[in-house]
């Protein structure tokens, strides 16, 4: 920003002088047009310099965000196991749709192993898939459900059970 900024107050700096000169007499009008472009290529240059920074620095921050994004969802699968698809949604102001791919992406970089039940709207932890053959407590039988990350708690006596 501070590049084109400079560069439009040389092009305003030059063209004030120029045409300063012209209207006193000093200069004629070849010498306003070589004026001009002593003053115009540098200001062309630092505004064509200072877009090309600025679009470049655009792009690397919605990289950064996508990035965020993606790193928020693997910290929320793997600290809770579970993660319903519309928190997913909610937390990173996004659509179902965006959340698809990202998690398609992450599968694709290698990064998020698990599964996903699309008719439910959950996304499984890898360690919450290998969690799920644990189907009822083995002390009461009760119903287990995901505490966290690589964790399942019997709904009705507490019982924890770790993913070693």
């Amino acid at each position: 920003m501070l590049l084109i900024v400079l560069g439009i107050a040389i092009a305003g700096i030059g063209a004030l002088f120029v045409a300063s000169q012209v209207s006193s007499g000093e200069i004629q009008l070849g010498g306003a047009v070589v004026g001009m472009g002593v003053f115009g290529l540098p200001a062309l240059l630092a505004i064509g310099i200072g877009a090309a920074l600025l679009a470049r620095s655009r792009q690397v921050a919605a990289g950064d965000k996508e990035q965020a994004q993606l790193r928020k969802i693997l910290d929320m699968v793997k600290s809770k196991g579970q993660v319903p698809i519309s928190e997913l949604v909610i937390d990173l102001g996004s659509t179902r749709k965006e959340v698809q791919d990202q998690i398609h992406s992450l599968v694709g970089m290698g990064l998020f192993s698990g599964y996903v039940n699309w008719d439910e709207g959950t996304l499984y932890s890898a360690e919450a898939a290998n969690l799920r053959e644990l189907e009822r407590c083995k002390h009461c039988g009760g119903e287990m459900s995901f505490a966290g990350k690589g964790i399942l708690v019997c709904k009705y006596c507490g019982t924890e059970y770790f993913l070693s």
